[in-house]
């Protein structure tokens, strides 16, 4: 061994276990380390290796491949399951280069040729490269759970935006509610009760999970183009005027034009647009027939209908639940359609009555609060 341009002590103290089954092979080394000023330990086998790994501080390893009992091979596996970061060189004689490659492609940091013709300088060269690589990978690794940490809390600063954006939507969509029921003072309330009953026919139906809230905003909004309408057409006590029917039947064509640009209710302004469609084709404004009508616009047909029935008008009196039920039967596959229509016949009048019943505290104002948008919220999430 050279000892020769022996350099000083390296200025970060590594602490080193030399295994071979080699007592002459072991001594050479430490008389290197000592050399380097760097504690050493050694070990004469694998197993007396990882029992020292357990028991003391140790940056690095050097260990010989091909020892009785462990190799050097079943060590380096050991070591990296156990202690990852750990520097690990392997010792292979001249004629075992490629045995020392392989062991780099399986995880060791570098290698020492046998027999050991080799300065200090060459031995801290390695180890110190050794040790840099680790020390970029440790670094890397660093950041990568750092950067996790970051991305996970921007996610929830993310999530958190957009809940205070939906709660800001829904509080939109409560004060347009208010507006259009408040103008059509006539039917107030109207609004919020057939929000409530699209939401139990189209859970009645099953399978429309995804589409719930559109179904719901739906409804909520669907006579928004009212608010384009003069108080002379809209509050008119008597029958309407051919001419002023076809300015009624515009709120629906204004409606959607007022929506259809709104990203978060766009499908939503599907349903305001068919809300007076009619499954036989004589509704407006479009005439669709049938499945050309969105299911949304169909399941609100018969709630709005429902609905329209069962409230007091300047003109005549609320029918009974009863006598409701029975036109939307007659109606059904003409008018409605006839699955929606057959699922609604299908609940009890005792959900209808409930709704009504806890609309009418509130029925002045007219609008869904937000614990509604919440809990239509948390039933889509579920649903999904």
């Amino acid at each position: 061994m050279a000892t020769d341009s022996v350099p000083s002590p390296h200025p970060v103290i590594l602490r080193v276990l030399i295994v071979d089954d080699e007592a002459s092979v072991r001594k050479v080394m430490a008389a290197i380390f000592a050399q380097l000023g760097l504690p050493c330990e050694t070990a004469a086998s694998g197993e007396e290796a990882l029992r020292i790994l357990e028991t003391h501080q140790i940056d690095a390893v050097i260990s010989d491949l091909h020892m009785p009992g462990m190799s050097g091979m079943e060590l380096l596996a050991k070591v990296r399951q156990n202690y990852p970061q750990m520097v690990f060189l392997v010792v292979t004689g001249v004629d075992d280069i490629q045995v020392g490659i392989q062991a780099m492609r399986q995880g060791a940091d570098d290698y020492l040729v046998k027999p050991l013709q080799v300065d200090a300088n060459i031995v801290l060269a390695s180890l110190t490269r050794a040790l840099h690589v680790k020390r970029l990978e440790q670094e890397v690794e660093n950041y990568r759970h750092h950067l996790e940490e970051i991305v996970s809390e921007q996610t929830q600063q993310l999530r958190e935006a957009l809940r205070q954006i939906e709660r800001s939507y829904d509080q939109t969509l409560e004060v347009l509610g208010a507006a259009i029921d408040l103008r059509d003072s006539p039917t107030a309330g109207h609004s919020r009760r057939v929000f409530l009953y699209s939401l139990e026919i189209a859970k009645a139906m099953g399978g429309l999970e995804s589409q719930m809230r559109n179904i719901a905003m739906g409804a909520w909004l669907h006579d928004i183009g009212k608010l384009a309408v003069s108080d002379a057409i809209l509050l008119k006590p008597g029958p309407l005027t051919d001419e002023e029917r076809k300015i009624m039947q515009r709120h629906v064509q204004i409606g959607y034009e007022l929506v259809k640009s709104i990203p978060f209710l766009a499908d939503s302004a599907e349903i305001i647009y068919a809300h007076h469609e009619r499954c036989d084709g004589s509704g407006y404004p479009r005439g669709l027939k049938a499945e050309e009508i969105p299911v949304g616009a169909r399941i609100f047909a018969v709630a709005d209908t429902f609905d329209a029935m069962t409230s007091d008008r300047p003109y005549r009196r609320a029918l009974p639940f009863e006598a409701s039920r029975e036109v939307i039967e007659r109606g059904a596959g003409k008018q409605y359609d006839s699955q929606v229509a057959k699922v609604f016949l299908s609940i009890a009048d005792e959900t209808w009555k409930l709704i009504r019943k806890e609309t009418a505290a509130i029925q002045a104002f007219a609008f869904a609060t937000a614990s509604d948008i919440q809990a239509l919220r948390k039933l889509v999430k579920s649903g999904d």
